[in-house]
């Protein structure tokens, strides 16, 4: 039993009734035995398929075939007579999201910084920003059990609304006990996650130096949902010994990029230092130079781009297309929920809605305009570069043979998408949260016909609420449900 949560929480086999009574239940009970088990063939049939796989290709009406969990094939039809069958008839079948950047610990303080900028600029409005509040006032006052309620609520709110695979950047690494509980809820959750070893404050803390036993106890192998990332934030001091620990270690290096907190000068240096690598993560990547840029371009480093949050709380302009005209992967990212949610369908509306907009303005004004952005286009940034990004584009991303069954089922006979015209344009345009029927990762069922799997959602709501009322009685902040 975990010793971060309670021991009297059962582990459910079935959605619990809160989750949505008889119907729930029913819809549980129809799941088909034996999926993703070692052995035992799935076939999802005769689903509209998006396989973000040009060797692949889209199927207007197609099956995708898997084994546990692996995909053994995608085709227009496959006969396997021996296989459970998940009828996806009206559905769109593609990959799930991925999410490069997602600040999970700070869950139990959802929209609590819903009007906040990054920095405090002065102003009385700006009084109860990011910085100040959330790394100065909350993270500091984390406990284990608070870390770990808010990662798995997280990370199954996410699982809900079809993200499949994470990059958890939580910055409450105060003794290795934190860590550990995160670790323990990202496992618990079931879904992949890449688990970022950033910074913690206080006497235990042990970063970077813990990251070895990290690796050595809980990564050692790579045939498991989980993988492992190195923060390496160059705004704190001596950030080169994470950087040495983590190419040490073998894995990549991540950390925030934000023209906001003055690091061009230091990341120019590094960038005519020669230190960019394939190995890099650089999240944000606002108010950089055109030289760094050039560098992280040649070097084949990955951007994630957190498109509302940036735009929201004064990081930058999204750099969207600086990343297009040089060539650079980039993928997508929710970043922080105590400001905005961390669904895709957010993510990938407000991206693809920035570039066109500011390539009409051009246009508008009779000026060169670059090549308006697609909904194809930015479900690949939602998918595929996110799976480039973070080193995980062998096992997911795609529909592809050979790589795990990373599957999102999305109800395209919804109202607010029927009659469907165009899968790429519906799932980008018109689709939400509530469109994602089912999930699967790693070939088993997280979400089955609108119902999260194996967790009583009610109970561990409870235990996220008083987490909440925890760090807030402790911040001095009082619970103002309309606060200015």
């Amino acid at each position: 039993m975990c010793k971060f949560c309670d021991a009297a929480r059962p582990t459910l086999t079935r959605a619990p009734a809160d989750a949505g009574g008889a119907s729930a239940r029913a819809a549980s009970s129809a799941l088909p035995s034996g999926i993703g088990q070692p052995g035992r063939k799935t076939l999802i049939r005769g689903g509209h398929v998006l396989s973000v796989d040009p060797a692949v290709g889209n199927f207007a009406r197609g099956d995708v075939l898997i084994e546990g969990s692996k995909i053994l094939a995608v085709a227009a039809q496959i006969d396997a007579p021996d296989a459970a069958v998940i009828d996806a008839t009206g559905h769109v079948v593609m990959p799930g999201f991925i999410d490069t950047h997602h600040h999970q610990f700070e869950t139990a303080l959802r929209s609590i910084l819903a009007d906040a900028i990054l920095v405090n600029d002065g102003r009385p409005e700006s009084a109860a920003n990011y910085y100040e509040w959330m790394l100065q006032k909350f993270s500091v006052l984390y406990r284990p059990e608070d870390v770990y309620i808010s990662e798995l609520f997280g990370s199954i709110s996410q699982i809900d609304a079809g993200v499949t695979t994470v990059m958890d950047v939580s910055q409450i690494h105060h003794s290795p006990e934190h860590s550990d509980a995160a670790i323990k809820a990202l496992q618990d959750a079931g879904r992949r996650a890449v688990f970022g070893y950033f910074e913690g404050w206080g006497e235990k803390a042990q970063y970077p130096s813990d990251a070895r036993r990290i690796k050595a106890q809980h990564f050692a192998s790579d045939d498991q949902l989980l993988s492992m990332v190195m923060g390496a934030e160059i705004y704190l001091p001596g950030y080169e010994a994470a950087w040495a620990t983590g190419r040490e270690l073998n894995i990549p290096l991540a950390m925030h990029i934000v023209g906001t907190f003055g690091m061009a000068p230091t990341f120019d240096q590094l960038a005519a230092d020669g230190q960019f690598g394939p190995d890099c993560i650089f999240i944000h990547m606002t108010g950089m130079s055109d030289m760094a840029w050039q560098k992280a371009a040649d070097a084949g480093a990955h951007v994630s781009l957190s498109v509302p949050i940036e735009m929201q709380m004064r990081h930058g302009n999204p750099p969207v297309q600086k990343c297009r005209d040089l060539g650079i992967t980039a993928s997508l990212s929710s970043d922080v929920e105590c400001t905005m949610t961390a669904d895709p369908f957010t993510q990938m509306r407000s991206t693809i809605t920035l570039q066109r907009m500011l390539a009409n303005d051009l246009a508008l004004r009779g000026e060169e305009y670059p090549r308006l952005m697609s909904a194809a286009e930015v479900i690949e940034m939602a998918t595929m570069g996110g799976a480039k990004g973070l080193k995980l584009d062998h096992k997911t991303g795609s529909l592809t043979p050979g790589k795990e069954a990373d599957i999102v089922l999305l109800d395209a006979t919804a109202l607010n998408v029927a009659p469907l015209n165009h899968v790429p344009g519906a799932v980008v345009t018109l689709m939400e949260r509530s469109n994602v029927s089912t999930v699967l990762c790693a070939g088993q069922v997280r979400k089955w016909q609108g119902t999260v799997l194996g967790h009583d959602i009610a109970k561990l709501r409870t235990e996220l609420e008083s987490s909440r009322d925890y760090l807030l009685d402790k911040a001095g902040v009082p619970l103002d449900l309309f606060r200015a």
